[in-house]
């Protein structure tokens, strides 16, 4: 599992895990709950071009269907397949086996709304 405190967080209930110029994208625990049990995950293909604020995906459950939004621009290098071959691993481990993608990233402009954890969780309170 991923130390959720070192992650930047989205509005759009995005957690970004900044590695060089690799960020790993998934959702957090609390869009999880709120999708209920995930059933079907579509992510792009590697070498999709990420456009801030863009879908990306899709991520259905018993309840709904949701969107991926890119958080930051950049091309995705790495899709986890294993969240595709068994969606539920999102509910399971948001922040550790069920991330999504990897957005290699050019630059550090960093979209300006981004959280970290405490306001993260003030922010869902």
């Amino acid at each position: 599992m991923t130390d959720q405190t070192a992650l930047q967080y989205t509005k759009d209930h995005e957690w970004l895990f900044v590695q060089g110029d690799v960020v790993t994208v998934g959702i957090t625990d609390h869009a999880a709950e709120q999708l209920g049990d995930v059933v079907y995950v579509e992510l792009p293909a590697v070498g999709t071009a990420a456009t801030a604020g863009d879908q990306l995906g899709e991520i259905e459950s018993t309840k709904s269907v949701g969107e991926l939004f890119a958080p930051i621009e950049g091309e995705v290098v790495e899709v986890n397949d294993a969240v595709v071959d068994a969606p539920d691993t999102v509910n399971h481990d948001p922040f550790g086996a069920g991330w999504l993608v990897k957005i290699k990233v050019e630059g550090t402009d960093f979209p300006g709304d981004l959280m970290d954890h405490d306001a993260y969780r003030a922010f869902v309170a």
